[in-house]
């Protein structure tokens, strides 16, 4: 079967499975209503911040704040587009009409990552000018320097963070497996190593807290990070590599 008519297909179950619609439409509700919240608070809370905390204010950045929550919806995307074929059983069908199995992973991931494009851009853009109108006097403009650039970053973030699942999903066959090792992996345990002392100069090469330098504008006074808003973003798509690069390893090796 010719690329483009396995990319036709691939849009097709996509686009009819339910849980396509209600994790994404999730992953920009939540981003964007908490990073609004966040914002308004902000605004509240900025008379009382110190002559420092002012100093590292980063108004682009807390509008992402919902980023966190959001990028949950997109970890359960990225699971279901690509393991759900196997809870069904339809990967055998799958392989049969598809034999070159680079050829099927690789046209599902783009469909998929195309799809999680566009609407991560579409919620980073609808996140920041929310986020800045609930910050009042406090806001950045989307022309000053470095914004436009976290902007962009936000949806290209997202994007990564689903792709990234897409590939362990490849590699573990697993909706539960997959959500049960990523969820708590980017909830808890990549938040408490990039932010205890002792495991911070390990858990700042981790995805999300390499990646998620994309969208800070404003460089805390004690940030140490060895690499700057590009480079995280950089190795956060080293990991999505590694990770698409073990899927179809996997799936090249093992029957379906």
């Amino acid at each position: 079967m010719a690329a483009a008519q396995v990319i036709r297909s691939e849009w097709t179950k996509i686009r009819s499975v339910a849980s396509t619609v209600w994790t994404l439409s999730l992953a920009v509700v939540v981003t964007i209503a908490l990073g609004m919240l966040i914002s308004a608070l902000s605004r509240n809370e900025f008379d009382k911040l110190s002559a420092r905390d002012r100093a590292d204010f980063d108004p682009t950045f807390i509008s992402f704040a919902g980023m966190s929550l959001g990028q949950l919806a997109m970890i359960v995307f990225g699971v279901l587009v690509v393991s759900n074929e196997y809870s069904t059983g339809m990967i055998r069908s799958s392989l049969a009409a598809v034999p070159q199995r680079g050829t099927f992973l690789f046209s599902k991931i783009a469909v998929a990552a195309g799809l999680a494009l566009v609407v991560g851009m579409a919620t980073s853009f609808a996140t920041f000018f929310l986020g800045q109108a609930m910050l009042g006097g406090h806001r950045a403009h989307i022309g000053d320097e470095g914004v436009l650039r976290a902007v962009i970053g936000g949806g290209l973030y997202m994007t990564l963070i689903a792709m990234f699942s897409m590939g362990v999903a490849a590699m573990l066959r697993s909706p539960m497996l997959s959500l049960g090792i990523l969820m708590p992996f980017f909830f808890l345990i990549s938040n408490i190593l990039g932010n205890v002392d002792a495991t911070k100069k390990v858990g700042q090469f981790l995805p999300d807290q390499a990646g998620s330098k994309i969208m800070q504008v404003v460089t805390p006074f004690d940030d140490d990070t060895p690499y700057g808003p590009w480079g995280g973003l950089g190795i956060m798509a080293l990991w999505v590599l590694a990770a698409l690069a073990g899927g179809y390893a996997l799936l090249k090796k093992r029957d379906a």
